[in-house]
């Protein structure tokens, strides 16, 4: 506030040159330095001398580093400099306070200050949720959400987090206001059932006005327009004028989690960079004054179906403080953007654009700060596991990269600035980014390999055809604009167009908006959405949560508590039925025929987690003296509502009741697949990273009783050499014997050891660490064999892509090992017999089959075309002349059955037979349900302007297909041979129109 930016005061002497000796290059790019006045010499010269203190969230531009927080620094100064601003009082009065401004000392002070107030310090969750209802981390309390909704106990009852977080739904206000970003981080404190509004409020000031020593005039209050207690707390008891509190209503200040359920006032904290224009018509919501930097929930309240609100017996408190947004008002900075949160990664953009960032105009500064924003929603969206893709949320990080990537260019950004200039720029930006994530994520650093690979196989693939996809929208947007001055209506881009960009190009349709907004023009986005609605098929990742569809889920956690896992030890035991649900409701009794979901006080079965599916086995309900009166068949087994698990089963005999006493028992050979494909995933993890590199890491994974699958990032295939090489690696730990360890420690403990933790799994306190000495660690609540010896062989069967720098391995082991491996040979047993030859002379002898097939077709193809050219000799004669001027033979006949290649090599013999000028459509039907056309047109018919690639599509349409090609030589194909003959019509007549308007 009134703090004097460097860049914009050194220049002050009559020449322009800065006064001092500094590095201006370095200056102009670091509008995060500022300068204090803090005391005035006047000199008789009409100059002042003044002790200027420089904040700094670095080092000093000069590259003196160890000069951090406030240096005193002598400038010479013109007392009339326009440029030079009086000492603001907020500045003067905190000269003996000397604050770190930097993001991270932001960070660390809220996290410490709620630390010091009994919070349990929790770590940021991932950007990919563990919610079926949310896309991507989007809030501070998403991680709560059960908590708050009365789905899971709490582990604690105060917390704090500095959350990572990413909203998508502003992106086209990125760059263009102060605050709108896509990757942001939400630092917030949370109390489940503990304290409520009276602290929630007294701490946040404290915090505010304390701990980052913000003026107390300068912020503003907003309350819910009736919540009088919060008013109350603000005025009586804080201290904060009247003036400055504003009630608001429900669409401002209050919070909801849906329809019904959790949900109360809120409260929220401004900051005023005009303190000037008084109290009287201020407006919260005016963006050049105020900013809203922390908000209080107070969740009181039950929302019922009806509407009406019922006081919770448990008040839970939820706030958020934007970090970005608290940086830009301690660094005294014009935005977000500028803080050294983000500006650092800015900087480096200007570098490779060739620019000044403070010299630049606001059009290009708008374009450096989206890809300054972009390049940080991107690392920590890959580092989380999000590649790019055409749907959910990898289609959100292709989206945010290419839009990166056009604004680069835009820039004039070619090449990574390193001499390469058709390499990649995104990866050099993107190492700024990390190299500023040591302090919000540790692991971003350890997966930079991955990233930077990602990053830059993604750029390079769009570059390919971003070009061409860019001169085709500009000619679509030119003929959009030219049809629209011709009829008089709106320019409008047509969806099929704009699909067409998508599809082919790989244009995202919001690039394609913005680029058409540009010049007026708007986009079909009906038409648009029936295009992809019929050619693109989404797929959703299957969602094994279990709804327990009660009138109140909250209730029955509440009445049923988690089950008591007892897995690891036994495969059999004693246990209560606690509740019964068939088709989601719950009932008394199930009877026999009936499926149904069962609740256990304690169990041995398994339920699916971690990539293991869950046990089978039988549940046997007995009566004195041991008689069976009733058998449920288990067939799966989930886990819901925190740690309760539900096992699916069907009623094979009797009546089971709730309350009833049961004998559990796992089936143990299914158990046994299990455990051996769960140790050989970890032996695959563990040979993938000595084989290929240790930046892979697992992308997902399935243990099944019949097979494993193992997901990976990597950018290629993998070489048959590196295939048996793992191979051989995982069956030599096999032979080697070893005896696993298991151990449950501190999850901190667990990751200093080098623990590796399973992707999309979410850890509490105390993790499960799961060893096979000198080979493997793994965070993990899978069940495991106790030597590796029972894994008997290892046998990958399968290794493909499955997505953008996602690779699949599919595998077995134990005995779907042995099974395999009897199929295999039983196979390769017939095969011998059939060929007979022994199975080494297999593949010689296959070799020569192919070789025999190869020329046979080569034989039929040459006879085939001969008989083409002989049929086509017969017909020449059937050739008309069209024209008045100029007479051109037009030949357009049907050839049977003869193949696409023979109809080729026909239509050539033609043209060359008849003679410029001629034009020659023929047909045929090669099989069942199959169509070839294929148009040839002398140069002279092409220079009246009709091309054959353009005229074969509308005739192979009339044939169920399409096609096309060059203006002299075309073929398509079609699906509907009961049509040809009409089409063939259809094209004489078009083409004999067509000849006789050029001709005459």
């Amino acid at each position: 506030m009134g703090g004097l930016k460097l860049p914009y005061t050194l220049h002050s002497s009559h020449s322009g040159k800065p006064l001092i000796p500094i590095s201006t290059s370095s200056l102009v790019q670091r509008p995060t330095f500022y300068v204090q006045p803090i005391c005035n010499l006047t000199l008789p010269t009409g100059f002042i001398i003044r002790t200027l203190a420089l904040i700094s969230t670095s080092s000093f531009p000069c590259g003196h580093s160890n000069l951090k927080g406030r240096r005193g620094v002598w400038l010479t100064t013109r007392s009339t400099s326009a440029s030079i601003q009086p000492v603001t009082k907020d500045l003067a009065e905190d000269k003996s306070k000397d604050l770190s401004v930097s993001g991270d000392s932001i960070r660390r002070r809220f996290l410490d200050f709620y630390a010091s107030r009994g919070h349990k310090v929790l770590p940021s969750a991932s950007l990919v949720p563990d919610d079926p209802t949310v896309l991507l981390t989007i809030a501070g309390m998403l991680q709560f959400k059960p908590i708050f909704l009365g789905k899971a106990p709490r582990q604690v009852a105060r917390a704090t987090t500095a959350q990572r977080c990413i909203r998508t739904n502003d992106v086209e206000n990125v760059g263009r206001t102060t605050r709108h970003h896509t990757f942001f981080e939400m630092l917030g404190n949370f109390s489940f059932g503990d304290y409520f509004k009276k602290e929630a409020i007294k701490w946040a000031w404290e915090l505010t006005t304390m701990e980052y020593g913000l003026p107390a005039d300068r912020l503003w209050i907003s309350v819910y327009e009736d919540d009088d207690e919060a008013f109350a707390i603000w005025h009586d008891e804080v201290g904060v004028p009247v003036e400055r509190i504003k009630r608001m209503g429900e669409e401002d200040n209050f919070w909801t989690s849906g329809v019904t359920g959790p949900c109360g006032p809120c409260s929220e904290i401004y900051y005023d960079f005009s303190p000037e224009r008084g109290y009287s018509n201020a407006d919260l919501g005016d963006d050049t004054r105020f900013i809203e930097f922390y908000n209080l929930v107070f969740m009181q309240y039950n929302k019922r179906d009806d509407g009406s609100l019922e006081p919770l017996k448990q008040k839970n408190i939820d706030t958020g403080l934007g970090l970005e947004r608290m940086a830009r008002i301690l660094q005294k900075v014009p935005n977000n953007y500028e803080t050294d949160l983000i500006y650092p990664i800015i900087e480096k953009a200007s570098e490779l654009a060739n620019v000044s960032y403070a010299l630049t105009d606001d059009h290009i500064k708008t374009n450096l700060k989206i890809i300054g924003d972009h390049m940080r929603a991107t690392v920590y969206l890959i580092s989380d596991g999000v590649v790019p893709s055409n749907i959910g949320r990898g289609y959100v990080v292709r989206r945010l990269i290419r839009r990166a990537l056009r604004t680069g260019r835009l820039l004039g950004i070619k090449g990574d600035g390193r001499g390469n200039h058709d390499g990649a720029f995104l990866p050099v930006i993107a190492e700024k980014v990390i190299e500023l994530s040591t302090q919000i994520d540790s692991d971003v650093r350890a997966r930079a390999p991955r990233i930077l690979e990602e990053l830059k196989r993604e750029e390079l693939r769009f570059v390919q055809t971003l070009e061409r996809g860019e001169k085709l929208l500009d000619q679509m947007l030119a003929d959009a604009l030219l049809d629209a001055h011709e009829k008089g209506i709106v320019p409008c881009l047509s969806g099929r167009d704009t699909f067409l960009l998508y599809d082919t190009y790989g244009f995202p349709v919001e690039i394609t908006m913005e680029v058409a907004a540009e010049r007026g023009i708007s986009i079909d986005m009906k038409g648009f959405d029936i295009e992809m609605e019929n050619q693109r098929h989404q797929s959703q990742a299957a969602h094994n949560t279990i709804k327990l569809a009660v009138e109140d889920g909250a209730d029955l956690a509440e009445n049923v508590s988690d089950t008591e896992f007892l897995g690891y030890d036994t495969l059999s035991a004693r246990a209560v039925v606690e509740g019964l649900l068939v088709n989601g409701k719950p009932v008394i009794q199930v009877s026999e025929g009936s499926d149904v979901e069962i609740l256990l006080n304690r169990t041995p079965f398994y339920a699916e987690s971690g990539g293991q599916i869950g046990d089978h086995g039988f549940l046997y309900v007995t009566e004195a003296g041991n008689q069976q009166i009733a058998v449920v068949e288990i067939k799966d087994v989930q886990k819901s509502l925190g740690n309760i698990f539900v096992h699916k089963g069907t009623i094979r005999e009797g009546i089971v009741e709730v309350g009833k006493e049961v004998e559990a028992a796992v089936d143990a050979k299914l158990r046994q697949r299990a455990k051996v494909h769960h140790t050989a995933t970890h032996l695959l993890q563990a040979a993938l990273k000595k084989v290929i590199g240790q930046e892979t890491s697992q992308a997902g994974s399935l243990v099944a009783f019949d097979r494993l699958r193992f997901d990976f990032n990597f950018h290629r295939p993998l070489l048959d050499n590196e295939l048996m090489e793992i191979e051989g690696l995982i069956n030599r730990w096999i032979g080697d014997a070893t005896l696993t360890q298991t151990k449950v420690m501190p999850l901190t403990d667990a990751k200093r050891a080098g623990a590796i933790a399973m992707f999309g799994e979410k850890y509490g306190e105390q993790v499960r660490v799961v060893e096979v000495p000198g080979v493997s660690m793994e965070l993990c609540g899978g069940t495991h064999v106790d030597n590796t010896s029972e894994i008997r062989g290892f046998k990958i069967i399968s290794e493909q892509g499955i997505a953008s720098g996602i690779r699949r391995i599919e595998a077995v082991a134990g005995e779907a090992f042995i099974e395999y491996v009897n199929a295999r040979d039983n196979h390769m047993r017939q095969l011998c017999s059939t060929l007979k030859v022994k199975a080494e002379e297999v593949t010689t002898r296959v070799e020569s089959l192919l070789e025999e097939l190869r020329m046979a077709r080569n034989e039929v193809s040459a006879i085939s075309a001969k008989a083409a050219m002989y049929k086509a000799s017969t017909i020449a004669n059937k050739a008309f002349p069209v024209g008045t001027s100029k007479k051109i033979r037009v030949l357009v006949e049907c050839m049977d059955d003869i193949d696409a290649d023979s109809l080729k090599s026909a239509a050539e013999y033609l043209i060359d037979t008849l003679q410029d000028p001629a034009a020659v459509i023929l047909g045929s039907c090669p099989g069942e349900g199959k169509v070839s056309l294929v148009a040839a047109f002398t140069p002279e018919v092409v220079g009246l302007g009709i091309q054959a690639g353009k005229f074969i599509g509308p005739i192979a349409k009339l044939c169920g297909g399409g096609g096309g090609g060059r203006p002299n030589f075309a073929q398509a194909g079609g699906r509907k041979p009961e049509n040809l003959l009409s089409a063939l019509e259809s094209a004489r007549a078009e083409l004999v129109s067509l000849l006789s308007e050029k001709s005459s």
